[in-house]
């Protein structure tokens, strides 16, 4: 894989979110801990909600505009709600956090 450097985990507030901009949309940063880091979809599939704006409680975001969870392991959303977000590769180093760029600049041919 390739990487994208886009910026340092101090960028992220602890159980909180930043976002990047890439060819794709906007892709939502989550620090789930101290040194956990998730990437998904911005965009909540049942009313286009910023789950940047949610709340990130254990490994998982709630959406802030109709509270459905998603598991940011699986993009999955728990409970009886039915839907997915797209989620991404990210890995810290020294620091910083790495994005997968093939990830983040190609779209599926599905």
């Amino acid at each position: 894989m390739s990487w994208i450097d886009i910026g340092h985990i101090d960028d992220v507030p602890l159980r909180g979110a930043r976002l990047v901009k890439t060819r794709l949309g906007c892709i939502a940063i989550f620090r789930t801990a101290e040194a956990e880091l998730f990437a998904a979809s911005n965009a909540c599939p049942h009313k286009g909600g910023p789950l940047s704006e949610g709340i990130v409680h254990g490994q998982s975001v709630t959406c802030p505009l109709h509270n459905w969870v998603f598991d940011l392991n699986t993009g999955e959303a728990q409970g009886a709600d039915e839907g997915r977000i797209t989620t991404y590769p990210v890995r810290l180093e020294g620091g910083r956090i790495l994005l997968d760029a093939r990830a983040v600049t190609e779209r599926s041919a599905a």
